[in-house]
């Protein structure tokens, strides 16, 4: 594989399955096609929507949204509970079809990965034609669909296979990128929450074009050295890698409770069977060796979050229920999330925990 020079950009493509979850669903039961689906967890115990197909997507129902909430939408809305080990079936076969052509594969979730074909002799070397392969093996052999974006980086790549969703993709040529960056909402830019772009809209800056006009001491007084990359971004500059090594860098469990936790004796009695819980995935994970801090996680009732966290190379329940206290101590609320968890020193090869997993 050769490597991209100034005359050769680099070619990515990044695949996102369309509705992964749900698309996965409705392939097993075609019975629910054209419905509105979602799949999460149950509405009375404050289960959340992971994804939803685009008839749900109609009345403003996305992942993340309370369960309940996306049922008050939609009263017809379906909600099937996850089913995680068929999607890992699907996934493993999807990740098959990337690593087909080429080693390079930074995999973003499940179903979801950007892949570096520059100097891939498939397709006559073109990255268009290996999308379109990519999405019609996808069809073929795994019964979803697939969206790509083909950029000369990542950060145009991923906002690329957006555009033509669901079931297209989308190419931005390196000469294409300027103008395709600059008419890009500020809201666009990776880490560029509601806040952030808030606030840059406020001073003016409601596109990446209108953003250039910033000058990088600027953005460095006023964000940080957030600054330089928006400085970069604005401009379709991301010289990240498609890196193939993925690292696990935690392992947690947590619940969402039906009735909230009114106080710190109640938390103490759930902590426990999470810490059992805990201790199974740290060892299915093999990262026992590896532990390098335990961490506490509180979400109470008015839906403030906090964490509370020590360095440790074992799960101490003693120092949990210490975690446990402090964390508590900072709301003084009832409790409607509790999740406990391990942050590790090294690498690992087991693939990321998916959600619901």
């Amino acid at each position: 594989m050769n490597e991209p020079t100034p005359k050769s950009p680099r070619k990515i493509i990044h695949c996102d399955c369309d509705c992964f979850y749900a698309a996965v669903e409705m392939r097993d039961d075609p019975g629910l096609r054209g419905k509105p689906l979602a799949v999460g967890g149950r509405p009375e115990a404050r289960g959340v929507v992971a994804t939803c197909n685009y008839e749900a997507r109609r009345f403003g129902i996305h992942s993340a949204m309370a369960a309940a909430q996306a049922l008050k939408r939609c009263p017809e809305l379906i909600i099937l509970p996850p089913a995680m080990e068929k999607y890992r079936i699907a996934s493993r076969r999807i990740l098959a079809i990337y690593r087909d052509y080429t080693p390079l594969v930074e995999p973003l979730s499940l179903d979801e990965a950007y892949l570096d074909v520059t100097g891939v002799e498939r397709c006559m070397g073109s990255a268009t034609l290996m999308a379109q392969e990519i999405r019609a093996r996808i069809r073929q052999d795994v019964g979803i669909t697939a969206s790509a974006g083909i950029a000369p980086n990542k950060f145009v790549a991923k906002i690329a296979s957006d555009w033509n969703k669901p079931d297209g993709q989308f190419v931005v040529r390196p000469e294409e990128v300027d103008a395709f960056v600059a008419a890009l909402p500020v809201g666009k830019l990776f880490g560029v929450g509601k806040v952030t772009a808030g606030k840059l809209q406020w001073l003016g800056a409601h596109t990446c074009g209108d953003l250039r006009a910033w000058p990088l001491a600027d953005l460095l007084h006023r964000f940080g050295s957030f600054g330089q990359r928006l400085f970069e971004l604005c401009r379709g500059i991301d010289p990240r890698e498609v890196n193939a090594t993925q690292e696990r860098k935690s392992v947690s469990v947590e619940e969402t409770y039906a009735r909230d936790l009114p106080d710190l004796a109640a938390c103490r009695a759930e902590l426990a069977p999470l810490l059992d819980m805990l201790a199974a995935r740290v060892r299915r994970a093999g990262a026992e060796g590896v532990i390098h801090k335990l961490y506490v996680k509180l979400r109470f009732a008015d839906f403030r979050g906090t964490t509370a966290e020590c360095v440790s190379a074992r799960i101490d329940a003693e120092q949990c229920y210490a975690l446990l206290e402090t964390a508590h101590r900072r709301g003084g609320k009832p409790v409607r999330l509790l999740g406990v968890g391990v942050r590790l020193a090294e690498s690992q090869a087991e693939e990321q925990p998916a959600l619901f997993d």
